[in-house]
């Protein structure tokens, strides 16, 4: 164990409002998932609106109603890997496309934080950033380019 956890960021810019029908089976899974998430091996802290349920209150753009903003903290990369891809999260995320626009840009990004710090909303935006303007690297990266957490690279 490290002094590290991985923070992912995911934003995504919805078809139709939250309360739509187009969302409805969205947002009904949520609680579903959220559950999941937070039972699941190595999960560490995800982040909530004032309403303490899930981030759909949050707006990482003030100007955009409908960009959603999804934060979580994992103990190491291959904890997040298999709640996203081996648990019923992928039932959801197979289906990303009937509720959210295509992005031509990036929309998710990884990096390692302290162990106890909790991402804003803000910094998780800045690592999205980071990915677009400069491609994965050690501050911000993504599954298919991982970069391992400061303690254990300091050991190679």
């Amino acid at each position: 164990m490290t002094g590290f956890h991985l923070a992912q960021v995911n934003i995504g810019r919805t078809v139709a409002p939250l309360d739509s029908p187009e969302l409805a089976e969205f947002v009904a899974q949520l609680p579903e998932i959220n559950a999941l998430a937070e039972r699941s091996p190595g999960f560490v802290w995800r982040m909530v609106d004032d309403e303490g349920a899930d981030a759909t209150g949050l707006r990482p753009d003030e100007n955009d109603d409908l960009l959603l903003v999804n934060c979580s903290v994992w103990e190491s990369v291959e904890a997040l890997r298999n709640f996203a891809y081996h648990t019923d999260h992928l039932r959801v995320l197979s289906r990303r496309r009937e509720w959210f626009q295509g992005r031509a840009e990036a929309y998710q990004a990884l990096w390692w934080i302290p162990a106890g710090h909790h991402p804003s909303v803000a910094e998780a935006m800045e690592r999205v950033a980071m990915v677009r303007e400069h491609g994965p690297g050690p501050g911000a990266f993504t599954f298919r380019n991982p970069y391992p957490a400061p303690a254990e690279a300091a050991q190679v």
